[in-house]
């Protein structure tokens, strides 16, 4: 079987505190787990690998028959810097923001290998994009909400009140009550916007952590890449996520995927051959789940949403869609909004 129809696994502590939510909302989480392949040992051990689309399935559900909408978010909203495992030692004692979010990127198989995030400066403005990529097909809002928040409570818990970001920013629409999005973040929040992430002063990722330790920061980080590495994720995976963020960008070409690696255009294209895998074929996947989910909300125009897949002209990227999906784009979204009543 190629790397690439393999089953993207991730931390079981992904789901910390999910008992502690689904007790607070009356939820049997019982036939919930059975139902997405879990189960209530497997969640006992947080360095334990589960299958990412059951995690995701498991949110999704939990939401839907809780009827509670911000699932997700009320579990990033206790979480702890400690549930990084190890590798918390280390980002604790970062000498900036910068240095810690750096650390979470190339440590990212120890914590989840599956989150993209991509720092992008300008003037003073910096926006922390942030994408949850599992297997195709199985992203979901519950995972999106659950990332920012946890990675909002990283930085407030290493700059303490100092933390206070411009806004955070959700490709999805708002939920039914803005309550504990305003409790957790605490800022502007914007919803139906081209990506997900956080906006915050540039002058924000070179601020001192008053409690970093150099000394200390070389020896954990001895101690973490002493440690056993996971499976890791394969190189179609990796440019799944990276085309994840880059594409609303109007990046998403193999020149900037192959830097952005380290490495040359054909070594990027070997290297996806030995793994069964082309770069075409990683761009049409990724940009066919996120026509879904940007046809899914009526917020996106159909202009919006073909310039946000790279499309130059609106002809090109309707037949593009009709080659995909069957219909043209304003039939495809009649029919969807019919089917939602």
């Amino acid at each position: 079987m190629s790397s690439t129809n393999r089953a993207s696994l991730i931390r079981a502590a992904t789901l910390t505190n999910y008992f502690e939510v689904a007790q607070q909302l009356g939820l049997n989480p019982q036939p919930l787990l059975r139902a997405a392949g879990l189960s209530q040992t497997m969640l006992a051990d947080p360095d334990r690998r589960i299958p990412a689309a059951g995690a995701v399935r498991l949110l999704e559900d939990s939401a839907r028959e809780s009827g509670c909408d911000t699932f997700g978010l009320r579990m990033a909203e206790s979480r702890q810097l400690s549930d990084f495992g190890v590798v918390s030692l280390l980002l604790i004692h970062q000498s900036t923001l910068r240095d810690a979010l750096l650390t979470t990127m190339k440590y990212r198989h120890l914590l989840n290998e599956l989150l993209a995030i991509h720092v992008e400066e300008s003037g003073r403005t910096v926006v922390i994009r942030e994408e949850f990529v599992p297997d195709a097909g199985t992203t979901s809002r519950q995972t999106i909400d659950l990332a920012l928040g946890v990675l909002h409570r990283l930085c407030g818990a290493l700059l303490g009140p100092n933390w206070k970001p411009h806004s955070v920013n959700f490709t999805h629409g708002p939920p039914e009550n803005l309550q504990v999005h305003r409790r957790v973040f605490r800022c502007a929040l914007e919803f139906d916007r081209e990506f997900n992430g956080i906006v915050c002063d540039a002058a924000d990722l070179d601020m001192r952590n008053p409690t970093a330790d150099p000394v200390m920061a070389r020896y954990v980080k001895r101690l973490v890449e002493s440690l056993p590495a996971p499976d890791r994720a394969s190189i179609a995976t990796d440019v799944r996520k990276d085309l994840y963020i880059l594409m609303p960008m109007g990046q998403a070409t193999i020149e900037q995927v192959a830097r952005g690696r380290g490495m040359n255009v054909r070594t990027l294209q070997r290297r996806l051959e030995e793994a069964g895998e082309t770069f075409s074929n990683a761009l049409n996947s990724v940009r066919t789940e996120l026509a879904l989910r940007y046809m899914e909300n009526p917020r996106y125009s159909l202009q919006a949403v073909g310039r946000l897949l790279g499309f130059s002209s609106p002809s090109s990227f309707s037949r593009w869609f009709a080659a995909e999906f069957g219909k043209a784009p304003r039939l495809w979204r009649k029919d969807f909004r019919q089917q939602r009543g």
